[in-house]
């Protein structure tokens, strides 16, 4: 008579280990932000240069810096969030023991510097200017996750230094891999992204009150309570695109008038979707970890970056 064996299920291959670290859901957004910002700047003025390879190939590499960029600073975060993530997120690597420490520190500093390196290489013309927004980048994804600043833990700063980089400087390192990011109008776009990533970055944390708290953090759902704290990133989900109409009536954004004119009112009309789904229950996004609001949040974004790029294409 045979006996069942119980057969463990074989450990996750290392490359798969390494995937899941990077969070690869997240690496598409930034990229996408980079194509969309060269894209903006190539259309900028209505001077259209040619399309070459010596155009193309700083914005491929811009695009993979900003993939490469966003998993380092997955991988920081996850670092420094080891004790919250086992209680918010378990299952991820170095939570679950799937990935030694030492596996995720190599792994952080390998991107950093592959990131630096496109980064050097998205620069036509020898003008570098994204190496050096990314360094500055670097170091602001640095201090949002660890000591001695981790901004992460002290409420609004916590917002700034996600939206600084990630709203802000994406946009406009996307432009400087085809024109000189020295004018108004990458800044002004890249203000309307900034803006509207301080709000919105906040609605990661009200799944994460437990782990936050835990771990001494102080989000604006702790510091403020869910209902509060909804209601005060709620118009930055809106405000930030009334930007747009403004600047083209300003004459600051340069694009196809017709469809910035159209942009604007519809992000705003998505941004009031997305508001009330974020007030009408809020005690909702702090008992659901992935709350319709944080799905529209990078919809949204991903909209608007597209929307951008297409206005300044045609």
């Amino acid at each position: 008579m045979s006996t069942a064996v119980s057969v463990p299920p074989a450990s996750p291959g290392r490359v798969k280990v390494y995937l899941d670290f990077a969070r690869p859901f997240t690496l598409l957004p930034p990229a996408l932000g980079v194509v969309s910002g060269a894209v903006t700047a190539w259309g900028a003025g209505h001077l259209k240069p040619p399309v070459t390879w010596s155009l193309v190939m700083p914005v491929v590499y811009g695009a993979l810096m900003a993939a490469v960029l966003n998993a380092a600073s997955n991988a920081i975060n996850q670092i420094y969030d080891l004790a919250i993530d086992r209680v918010n997120k378990p299952k991820r690597p170095l939570p679950s023991g799937t990935m030694t420490m030492a596996e995720a520190w190599w792994f952080t500093m390998a991107t950093f510097v592959l990131a630096w390196v496109l980064a050097w290489l998205a620069s036509p013309d020898a003008r570098h200017e994204c190496f050096w927004i990314v360094l500055f980048t670097s170091v602001l994804v640095w201090a949002y996750s660890a000591p001695p600043f981790r901004t992460k833990r002290h409420g609004i700063w916590a917002n700034v230094t996600i939206a600084i980089p990630r709203g802000v400087l994406l946009k406009v390192a996307g432009w400087s891999t085809v024109k000189t990011v020295m004018g108004v109008e990458p800044w002004f776009i890249g203000a309307i992204f900034g803006l509207f990533v301080l709000g919105a970055s906040s609605t990661k944390d009200f799944a994460d009150i437990e782990g936050d708290r835990a771990d001494g953090c102080q989000t604006l759902p702790i510091l403020y309570g869910v209902k509060k704290a909804a209601w005060m990133i709620a118009p930055f989900f809106v405000l930030p695109f009334v930007l747009i109409p403004i600047g083209v009536w300003l004459g600051i954004l340069t694009g196809n008038r017709t469809l910035l004119l159209i942009l604007g009112p519809a992000l705003v009309a998505y941004g009031i979707y997305t508001t009330w789904l974020l007030v009408r229950r809020p005690e909702e996004l702090a008992a659901t970890e992935n709350h319709p609001s944080w799905t529209h949040m990078y919809m949204m974004m991903m909209v608007a970056q597209v929307g951008f790029a297409l206005a300044y294409l045609f």
